[in-house]
């Protein structure tokens, strides 16, 4: 899991690949039009949690690195848009606040957090018991590892010893699952997995689909809405597996999680939350109960 983009159909590959880059540029600001935080109204009692500063005086600002479709990811514009990117609307509406999204690199993000730079790190963090060692996260969806394969083949995550797998650079998928699948090969006496690592989830999807890799391993929600762009070309590989919770980073000891966690409670009670992720497709991972450094639990 992103430790982690829209996928257009098959003949728009190269155009993907050249417009999937990062960019550091002016922080975007702002409601995504259509999203249920259009009609998000103050929760007093989560906006009085807040810590006194925030990083901008009168918003919330998240790092994220929009390449993960459809949890973050860019329009046609070049701005964040995605579930995640409406939840994070949803949740600075609640504290009383503007959203202003600062797009990083996925790896500067929990720094930039720890250091007081980004006041919640918004990019699909599994959260992890290391990662709780520099952050607090507050998590709000679960979710699973799921491989896709070309159409029409049988591709087992349990026996891939030998096999290309595409990964997205820096996720759970290539730091841990495809390194501890292939020692396991390896000492079986089998051939190593050949981890194929990319700048993107989009670009790992498109490498499957060109014949360039095997399979490719992302997180169950990334992986689905993958296959549901590239129609035809794509199919499950196997069962979700390893699930684990997703978390908002912010500032260990801060003030700012049990904010944002009343916050996204909040949402839950009233009915924006579930309703964010049924317009996405993707309501099977959400949570009743919104908690706290559940990774370092599990």
């Amino acid at each position: 899991m992103r430790a982690r983009h829209a996928l257009p159909a098959l003949a728009a590959v190269a155009a993907l690949l050249l417009t999937a880059c990062v960019d550091n540029s002016t922080p975007t600001t702002g409601v995504t039009e259509g999203s249920a935080a259009e009609v998000v109204t103050t929760d007093e009692e989560a906006a009085a949690l807040l810590p006194e500063t925030t990083a901008t005086p009168g918003k919330l600002v998240f790092g994220t690195s929009p390449n993960y479709a459809p949890n973050e990811f860019k329009n046609d514009a070049g701005e964040p848009i995605g579930w995640a990117i409406d939840l994070s609307d949803a949740i600075a509406a609640k504290l009383g606040l503007e959203a202003q999204y600062t797009v990083a690199k996925f790896e500067n993000i929990i720094p930039n957090v720890a250091g007081g730079k980004i006041d919640v790190g918004m990019s699909s963090f599994t959260d992890t018991a290391e990662r709780e060692k520099q952050v607090d996260f507050v998590n709000y969806y679960l979710a699973g590892i799921q491989w896709a394969s070309p159409t029409g083949t049988t591709v087992d995550p349990d026996d891939a010893c030998g096999l290309k797998v595409a990964v997205q650079s820096t996720t759970y998928q290539d730091t841990v699952e495809i390194p501890a699948k292939s020692d396991a090969c390896v000492a079986a006496g089998k051939p190593p997995i050949q981890k194929v690592p990319l700048d993107t989830q989009d670009a790992a999807a498109n490498a499957v689909a060109l014949g360039q890799a095997d399979a490719f391993s992302a997180d169950s929600p990334v992986t689905l809405y993958g296959i549901a762009q590239l129609t035809g070309k794509l199919q499950t590989a196997g069962e979700t597996f390893e699930a684990a919770p997703y978390g908002m980073a912010v500032q260990k000891d801060s003030g700012m999680a049990e904010a944002v966690q009343a916050a996204l409670q909040s949402l839950v009670d009233d009915g924006t939350y579930e309703k964010i992720l049924d317009d996405w497709g993707v309501i099977d991972g959400g949570l009743d109960t919104i908690t706290l450094n559940a990774g370092a639990r599990g």
